[in-house]
C-alpha cells in the first residue's frame, strides 16, 4: 500500500504520521507542487491522500492549491480515503463547498481540544480521551462541508475535526509534530509574523509524551481504515 501526501512548504511534513504507516508496510511518497516543476502525478494510483499544512491561505491565488482542491473533489467521488491537517483540513473543506475565513483569534501553541459525542464514537479517535491538550499553529478557521460530522472543537476553535462519508477527515491541529518540527517552525521565516505575536516563547516538548501516544493511535487507526477501504487504488 502507499499514500501520496501533499507538501506546500518543506518543513511540514509527515512527522509522527510516517511511524504508524510504515510499521504497516504503507509507504508514503511525497508531493510538492508548490515547487516551479512539480513531477507528474496520478494521485489515483495511491490507496489514500494526506494533504499537510502551510504558512498560505486557500484564499491565496495559488495555482497548485487550486490544482489539490481539483483533486479532492475527485477523490472524493471515487470514496478515495483523504486526511488533512490544518491548511490540508481547511483544503478539504472548501474543495467541498465550505468557506474558510479569519479566526477570531490565532491558535498558537498548545490547546485543549474537546471530542463531541460523534467525536468520542469515532473510529479515527479510539484510545483518546474526552479531552486532549494538542499543539495548534493556525490564523484560519471553515464551516463544516454539508453532511460532515463534527467531530472536535477548542475554546477559541469550534470546528477543530470533521468526518465527510466514512473516510474523509480534517484535522485543524497537528498532532503529527515532533519537538524538533515545532522548533523549527518558530525559526521559519513565513512564521516570524506569528512568532513575534507570541506573549512567551513556545516549548516545543509541553505535552510531546502524551502527543507521541496520541498519534501512534490516531494515525494507526487512519492506517486501519485504508486496509479496510472499499477503494481500490489503480494499477501502477
Amino acid at each position: 500500500m502507499k499514500v501520496l501526501a501533499f507538501r506546500h512548504v518543506p518543513f511540514e511534513h509527515v512527522g509522527l504520521i510516517a511511524p504508524p504507516l510504515t510499521a504497516r508496510g504503507i509507504a508514503i511518497h511525497y508531493a510538492d507542487l508548490y515547487r516551479d516543476s512539480p513531477p507528474p502525478l496520478e494521485p489515483g494510483r495511491y490507496d489514500g491522500l494526506i494533504f499537510m499544512g502551510g504558512p498560505m491561505s486557500v484564499n491565496d491565488p495559488l495555482p497548485y492549491l487550486q490544482q489539490e482542491m481539483r483533486w479532492i473533489e475527485q477523490a472524493a467521488l471515487r470514496g478515495q480515503p483523504l486526511l488533512g491537517i490544518c491548511l490540508g483540513a481547511q483544503l478539504i473543506a472548501k474543495a467541498m463547498g465550505a468557506r474558510v475565513y479569519r479566526n477570531p483569534v490565532k491558535e498558537i501553541g498548545w490547546f485543549e481540544i474537546e471530542f463531541t459525542s460523534a467525536g468520542a464514537r469515532d473510529p479515527l479517535f479510539t484510545g483518546a480521551g474526552a479531552r486532549e491538550l494538542v499543539f495548534h499553529w493556525h490564523g484560519e478557521t471553515f464551516d463544516l462541508p454539508s453532511g460532515a460530522v463534527h467531530l472536535a472543537s477548542s475554546e477559541a476553535c469550534r470546528h477543530q475535526a470533521f468526518r465527510l462519508g466514512t473516510n474523509t477527515y480534517g484535522l485543524q491541529f497537528h498532532l503529527e509534530v515532533t519537538p524538533a518540527m515545532i522548533a523549527d517552525w518558530c525559526e521559519q521565516d513565513a512564521n516570524c509574523g506569528d512568532v513575534r505575536e507570541l506573549a512567551q516563547p513556545l516549548d516545543p516538548r509541553r505535552n510531546t509524551a502524551r502527543l507521541d501516544v496520541l498519534s501512534q493511535s490516531v494515525f494507526g487507526n487512519w492506517a486501519k481504515l485504508l486496509g479496510a477501504s472499499h477503494w481500490q487504488a489503480s494499477e501502477a
